[in-house]
């Protein structure tokens, strides 16, 4: 029984696995474009409506079914109008020369970290703020987590440097042409400065709040990311997550609020 049960079995030859692999490859990078983002919460909505679209059909609920399968008939032009972002992201990224080509310590999906290179370096953040605060330096700091944030880190000026208090206080000198915007941080470097962020919408925030802290809102309520703003009013520090902002924490608070989020994994 058991060698019919082998031999009945599809053959796959090396194509389909090079197939196979290809597939998975694309949806491997399509998942890290949309990971953190409003926009894998709307493709599980999506999914759990199919979902209860088949079910509905085997029960035979006409009247659900037909109304969900209308839904569905146009899911491939709601997608598209949804996902048009992720979409363009993911061709502009095909696209891209050297695309195959991974970063070092890579195999295959897997990133292997031999240096801790991802754990965050909160200290010179610490410090940088601390001294911003006191000198009444506005400043606009995100820390990716899942998501990269590319979208954004393409508005601003390209740094890709290792995380010091000195660069981040002259980043943000008033006299700085980098210094009007916000400084992105991904995998423990600073990716970009000047960069451009979605301000929120919300109406109930305050109005006391300027564009720094607007911005700071802004990016969490589209992505995973925490932001991290002083003031140039007041020099108080601010600390958002989720859309949620933490108004006039203290430099303590800040470095707990850090390494619960980034730091927790030693």
């Amino acid at each position: 029984m058991s060698l019919l049960l082998i031999t009945g079995l599809p053959k796959l030859s090396l194509l389909d696995l090079v197939d196979i692999l290809l597939v998975a490859y694309l949806f491997y990078e399509l998942y890290k474009l949309i990971r953190g983002t409003a926009a894998i919460n709307i493709f599980v909505g999506i999914l759990a409506i199919y979902l209860i679209w088949k079910l509905v059909r085997a029960l035979e609920m006409t009247l659900l079914s037909e109304i969900l399968g209308q839904f569905i008939s146009v899911g491939v032009i709601a997608l598209i109008v949804v996902f048009q972002p992720e979409i363009r992201r993911f061709l502009l990224l095909l696209g891209t020369p050297g695309f195959i080509r991974k970063k070092p310590r890579r195999f295959m999906f897997w990133k292997i970290n031999l240096l801790n290179e991802n754990i965050l370096s909160i200290d010179p953040i610490l410090q940088a703020c601390q001294r911003m605060s006191n000198n009444k330096t506005g400043a606009l700091i995100v820390i990716a987590r899942k998501n990269e944030l590319q979208t954004f880190v393409n508005t601003g000026i390209m740094l890709d440097a290792s995380i010091s208090t000195p660069l981040i206080e002259t980043v943000f000198y008033k006299n700085n042409p980098l210094h009007d915007g916000a400084m992105i941080i991904i995998d423990n470097k600073i990716r970009a400065a000047k960069c451009i962020l979605p301000v929120s919408g919300n109406r109930n925030i305050s109005n006391d709040l300027g564009l720094r802290h607007r911005s700071a809102i802004g990016i969490t309520e589209q992505s995973d990311a925490i932001t991290i703003v002083v003031s140039e009013q007041t020099g108080k520090i601010s600390y958002c997550k989720m859309g949620q902002l933490t108004n006039d924490i203290q430099p303590a608070q800040l470095k707990n609020l850090l390494e619960e989020e980034f730091n927790d994994i030693n």
